[in-house]
């Protein structure tokens, strides 16, 4: 019988390949792998931690994608840039695959908005004739936030490219930029992000 490492190899394996073909986020991804290897989902496979996924994903783009994600990375840094300036307001923060640099052209792009008040980033999509959808996801201590979520074309790749906006607490800002396991952040403002471009 194969040991609990081998498992959770071959889920971080399958998973990285769905995150980077399917655009999945790491929670789908890890689960649909459970289901793709036949395995139980009942919280007894030993699933990999999303550090461990994150570098299977590199691996998997350095194989299979060298050739076009750093052109697609950089369009959707762009295009993350242009939406940071027009919500400067809100202290916008890049976070998830555009911001750690994993991301492809079926990335989502994900902004963290630090405002008191949820209505006031929609007062200012509405008064940019900015079209979006109000949804819900838990932050990291478990409450429920507002997300909301809207299309942009994304002239460099020729297509449409969905942001999620997540609304915090203007609070929260003070402990945005605490550092992962690796000491890497896990997101940052416009300023980061240019710096980011520059040295891609």
């Amino acid at each position: 019988m194969p040991s609990d490492n081998t498992i959770t190899a071959e889920i971080a394996a399958t998973a990285a390949r769905l995150v980077v073909e399917e655009g999945l986020e790491y929670g789908p991804a890890k689960q649909r792998a459970l289901k793709t290897l036949g395995l139980p989902r009942n919280g007894r496979a030993p699933l990999p931690s999303n550090d461990e996924l994150e570098e299977e994903v590199r691996d998997y783009l350095a194989l299979f994608c060298a050739d076009t994600q750093p052109a697609e990375l950089a369009a959707l840094r762009e295009l993350a840039a242009v939406w940071m300036e027009r919500l400067a307001e809100f202290r916008p923060h890049l976070c998830g695959a555009v911001w750690r640099g994993t991301a492809t052209r079926l990335s989502n792009i994900h902004l963290q908005l630090y405002c008191d008040d949820s209505k006031s980033a929609e007062i200012a999509l509405i008064n940019q004739g900015v079209d979006y959808e109000v949804g819900a996801t838990s932050n990291a201590r478990g409450r429920e936030i507002d997300v909301l979520s809207l299309s942009a074309p994304c002239r460099a790749l020729g297509e449409h490219v969905t942001l999620h906006l997540s609304i915090l607490d203007f609070d929260d800002l003070r402990g945005a930029l605490k550092t992962d396991s690796q000491g890497r952040s896990e997101r940052g403002d416009l300023a980061a992000l240019r710096k980011l471009m520059e040295n891609a």
